[in-house]
């Protein structure tokens, strides 16, 4: 499917929101309002649509951004598993020198478009799997939400561990995933915690709050 047609099913089937952390940020997004809300798996055009929600650690990574613009001013920033693009949204505005928005499934990829020229950003996309590469070109990854699973969380995180070795930031938001043990959190150090909006909670299957951390070398 061309993305043009992909933009247009994602907009038939979203609505644009800003009721999260990063209200200053309008996204595209699945909400209560929409009928694939409560709508049956077979009833939907779309398959595991995660880029249609702005999960728990993408939210603290962009509110942290928004916050802290030091922190990525000048940067040339990595948001890996893109989903909604909030991130890279965010990286942008507080004037990163490069962003690339990276994510595997194409219409993540059209969601981020989307969402970019709603915000009046544009942004740089990649559907390449680049975990385990050396991400030579940049010196901020951006990571939320994707420790969800044991066996890739182990993968993820040696992969993170290494390009920390080489200098690089590595920022990581999860709302408290299984795969962000405690043994990989005595690795990293907390920068903030945030309560979740009532949406986000409803949205999030209980998490009430959301933690970014920093990697330590």
């Amino acid at each position: 499917m061309m993305l043009r047609d992909l933009s247009s099913l994602i907009i038939r089937h979203t609505v644009v929101s800003r009721r999260h952390l990063t209200p200053e940020l309008a996204l595209r997004l699945i909400t209560p309002a929409c009928p694939l809300w409560t709508a049956r798996e077979d009833e939907s055009p779309f398959k595991d649509p995660f880029w249609a929600f702005y999960w728990p650690g993408g939210q603290a990574t962009a509110r942290y951004i928004l916050d802290n613009g030091d922190l990525i001013k000048d940067r040339k920033v990595l948001d890996v598993g893109c989903g909604c693009g909030a991130g890279s949204i965010a990286a942008i505005r507080m004037k990163a020198k490069y962003v690339l928005a990276n994510d595997i499934d194409p219409y993540a990829i059209a969601a981020t478009n989307i969402n970019g020229k709603i915000n009046e950003v544009n942004i740089e996309t990649n559907m390449d799997n680049l975990i385990g590469t050396k991400c030579t070109e940049f010196d901020t990854i951006l990571i939320g939400d994707m420790f969800y699973n044991e066996e890739f969380a182990g993968i993820l995180f040696h992969w993170l561990e290494q390009l920390r070795a080489s200098g690089k930031t590595v920022l990581i938001g999860d709302p408290g995933r299984h795969g962000l043990t405690h043994a990989r959190r005595d690795r990293l150090q907390l920068l903030a915690k945030y309560d979740l909006p009532k949406e986000s909670c409803d949205e999030n299957n209980g998490f009430t709050d959301t933690t970014l951390w920093m990697l330590n070398k």
